[in-house]
């Protein structure tokens, strides 16, 4: 998807990351907001494209995911990032889950 090769449900791109529409959403608003570059998780962010990169990937990836949080959910929302199987991680490509439109429960769960 951030290479354009597989269509998805664009709601924002740069020439650093995308967002778009989660296909098995959990609430009203569920976008996904992914960065161009390859990082598989955020806890390997640093390995994988050094400290510099990560660092203004990662900055430049949350500005987005709060940019698109108020377009779309502007009563709140909750950001969500899995990391790793324990984390509940399924797709190796590191995203941020902009979840809202909906009251949400807390605690989210165990």
């Amino acid at each position: 998807m951030a290479r354009g090769e597989i269509g998805c449900d664009k709601v924002y791109e740069d020439d650093k990351c995308l967002a778009f529409r989660d296909i098995n959403p959990v609430a009203p608003t569920h976008i996904l907001v992914i960065p161009k570059l390859k990082i598989s998780q955020l806890s390997r962010a640093e390995q994988e494209v050094g400290s510099e990169q990560a660092q203004e990937c990662l900055g430049h990836l949350m500005l987005v995911a709060a940019q698109v949080g108020r377009k779309f959910c502007p009563q709140g929302c909750r950001y969500v990032i899995n990391d790793g199987k324990e984390g509940c991680q399924s797709v190796y490509h590191l995203h941020i889950h902009v979840i809202g439109t909906k009251q949400l429960s807390w605690p989210p769960g165990v």
